[in-house]
Parts: C-alpha cells; structure tokens; sequence
C-alpha cells in the first residue's frame, strides 16, 4: 500500500501566518506613523500659538507722557517720568512683577535696567529713587485686589525715577532718552521721547 503526501493544508496554514503577521505589522507601523504625526501637529500647533502670544501686543500708552521736575534746586532737570498704560485690545493681563523696564539715553554706553519698588505693598506704597520704578496708581481697579496684574479695563500710571549722569544732574534740555518695558510675555512697549527746551515741574513730552 502506498501513501501520498499531500501538503496543501499545511501551505494554506503558513499563508496564513504570514498573511497575519503581516497585517499585524502594518498595524504597528501605522500606529507609530499616526502617533508620530499627530505629535508633530501638537508641537506645530504649540510653536504657532507660543509665536501669536509673542508677537501680540500686551500693552500700550494711554494718554500722554510727562517729565517731572523734582529737584527743586536745579530747575534745569527732569528727574521723573510718567505715564499711564493699558491693555491692548485683546491683549492678555500682564504681571508688573515680571515686567522689565529698560533705560536708555545717546550718553549710556548700553540699556540701563531700572530696579522696580514697592514689592512691600500695594502699588504706590514707595517711591521711587534714582534708578527705579513702579506702578504709582491703579486706576479702574472693580476687583480692588490691590494687586500688580494688569487686567482688562484697568490702567497702571507708571513713575520712573531716571538715573543720574553725574552728581544731580538727570535729563536735560532736548536730551533724547527710551523707555523700554517688556513683559513675560507679549512684544516690547517703546518709549522715545524728547526733554523739551525749557523744563517745568511738570511738562508733557513728545
């Protein structure tokens, strides 16, 4: 008696195991692929957002800039400068505590960083000296949080108390001076402003 082999099963079985694997493989790598791209997606749509929040304008001048006379002595100086600022239309709140303000003049070798007070209190509770900062008044405060944060409607006056060019002499006649203040987040808010010829106790400038 003579038997014959017939292996078509057994082939028709191995089709299948590869047939399986290789679906199974095609579905880890499309898992991989759609992970990978749904990764990059997130990252772009972050680095997009992350790039409108820094080009966006946080805040802007309200009103008018003046100088300030406080030396009383040499009439020919302008010690202080102030102004009132506000949130940009849409713009998000902004942390005075995390705002730098930059100074410079045609006589600074480079950007002079102004000291900010009043971390004590409130705002206005200290004055500042030569040198520094800080938000003097807040003004439509409806939370009243007596706080730093600059939120929609409300608006912070601004003093800043310039550095000496030498022994109590402050800004001068036509000197040329920038404010620069520049939040956590948002552009930079420049200041460029010209001493007039002839300085009051309080005078506006342009």
């Amino acid at each position: 008696m003579k038997f014959m082999r017939n292996e078509e099963g057994f082939t028709g079985l191995e089709a299948a195991i590869v047939l399986i694997a290789f679906v199974v493989v095609a579905a880890v790598f499309s898992y991989v692929m759609l992970g990978a791209g749904f990764f990059t997606s997130q990252k772009s749509q972050e680095v997009v957002h992350t790039g409108v929040d820094q080009a966006s304008a946080s805040m802007e001048v309200i009103g008018d800039v003046y100088g300030l006379n406080l030396t009383g002595a040499k009439p020919g100086n302008m010690t202080n400068i102030q102004f009132t600022v506000g949130l940009s239309p849409g713009g998000s709140p902004v942390d005075f505590k995390k705002v730098m303000v930059t100074y410079s003049t045609k006589d600074l070798a480079e950007l002079d960083i102004l000291t900010r007070v009043g971390d004590s209190g409130s705002p206005g509770s200290d004055a500042p000296a030569a040198g520094e900062w800080t938000v003097w008044r807040v003004y439509n405060n409806e939370t009243d949080d007596n706080g730093w944060l600059l939120e929609a409607g409300e608006q912070f006056q601004i003093n800043v108390s310039v550095p000496a060019k030498s022994a109590g002499i402050y800004l001068e006649a036509n000197d040329k001076f920038t404010l620069e203040l520049k939040p956590s987040i948002g552009t930079t808010l420049a200041i460029k402003r010209t001493v007039p010829p002839q300085i009051d106790l309080v005078g506006k400038l342009y």
